[in-house]
């Protein structure tokens, strides 16, 4: 298996969102429809609700990325968390849509754009600070993502990663150049 190596943190920033779109996907469609809109308790989100938000923070922060404020006007972030898309069909188009804002706003960019300077809520970042700040809001709701289509799979949850008791093969397979480790792989 061929391994893909960078120094380019354009580059391996794209890998590590595409990454986990891919681990949120495969939960995602681990989970029934009612289970996509379940939540644990009252104050607690469902998937549904978080990919509502996680969408409705990419069109913000990756619309005109490089010349407008990450939190545009017309957003309103308190009805992310009410009200997600009535159907699963709705809901994965308004994913989508988040994605492809993101996607198209970063795969254009090249390293030298890292030190420009963009405003999330009249705050200045540099376009560094900004990828490293999305890549760790967008971890942590794929996290809550996983956790909650896992609860809800039981015992049918396919394994996202290593699954346990094979990480001995796993070792072996990356050894031999038969799997990787790192997060340029496919699933």
């Amino acid at each position: 298996m061929a391994l893909e190596f960078t120094t380019s943190y354009v580059a391996d920033s794209l890998a590590v969102f595409r990454q986990q779109r891919r681990l949120a996907d495969r939960a995602i469609a681990q989970v029934t429809d009612e289970q996509l809109y379940a939540s644990l308790d009252a104050e607690a989100n469902s998937i549904a609700v978080i990919m509502k938000h996680m969408a409705g923070n990419m069109r913000s922060r990756w619309t005109d990325f490089l010349t407008s404020d990450g939190e545009k006007l017309n957003r309103n972030r308190d009805a992310e968390f009410i009200d997600p898309p009535a159907t699963r069909a709705a809901l994965l188009a308004e994913w989508e849509a988040g994605w492809s804002c993101l996607f198209s706003a970063l795969e254009p960019l090249t390293d030298p754009d890292l030190t420009c300077t963009i405003t999330i809520r009249g705050e200045a970042h540099s376009v560094m600070q900004a990828i490293n700040r999305q890549v760790a809001h967008y971890s942590q709701h794929t996290g809550q993502i996983i956790l909650l289509a896992k609860h809800f799979a039981a015992d049918h949850w396919q394994s996202l990663s290593v699954p346990r008791n094979q990480s001995a093969e796993f070792n072996r397979k990356v050894a031999a150049g038969e799997a990787s480790q790192r997060y340029f792989s496919p699933p």
